[in-house]
């Protein structure tokens, strides 16, 4: 597996070893101990799979701490362009966004620490992406960013008018005046 940098401190793009031959492919797409050593030392608790189709965007989400969330994300089909937002005060990153293609093709996969916002939108007819949590679910702490934010700027690679958007999602705040309690180097 080769663990590639991102220019946004702790995040990490993944990409791992694939053994293919006529038969197909195998490869192992979690392995605790290689993930340790290569400096992801997070217990995750939990897995979470969703299908959605071309046009849905998800997020941005995350949780307040101490109920905050790592995630590690693969797509097992189709296409999507996830988004992580540096959300820890005092970052030198702090409010930039990280933008990657991953793909059931590729098998890339993304690290995102706790302390970040986190979202996608599907580029292929449908996607399946399964992502794994280091904390559970707490509506309580949930909270979000609009996806179209003016100063985040991201380009979710969808046309306004194909976009599909959760009522829920519609109604997050803009990142000036989302609430976030995170810092940078503290998890």
């Amino acid at each position: 597996m080769e663990i590639i940098k991102t220019d946004i401190p702790d995040l990490l793009v993944i990409k791992p070893q694939i053994f293919s031959d006529p038969r197909g492919y195998f490869f192992e797409s979690y392995t605790a101990k290689k993930y340790k050593e290569a400096g992801i030392p997070v217990n995750f608790i939990q897995d979470n799979i969703s299908k959605s189709s071309y046009g849905v965007i998800r997020g941005l989400h995350y949780q307040l701490a101490p109920y905050s969330q790592s995630k590690f994300i693969q797509v097992l089909e189709g296409k999507i362009l996830d988004v992580a937002v540096d959300l820890r005060k005092n970052s030198p990153t702090f409010g930039k966004h990280y933008a990657i293609e991953l793909s059931s093709e590729t098998k890339e996969q993304f690290f995102i620490p706790q302390g970040f916002a986190h979202g996608f939108s599907v580029l292929s007819e449908t996607a399946v992406v399964m992502y794994k949590c280091d904390n559970y679910y707490s509506q309580e702490a949930e909270r979000g960013i609009a996806y179209n934010d003016t100063t985040l700027n991201i380009d979710w690679k969808i046309p306004a008018d194909k976009a599909i958007i959760s009522t829920k999602d519609s109604i997050l705040p803009s990142f000036k005046e989302a609430e976030h309690n995170f810092a940078y180097g503290i998890q």
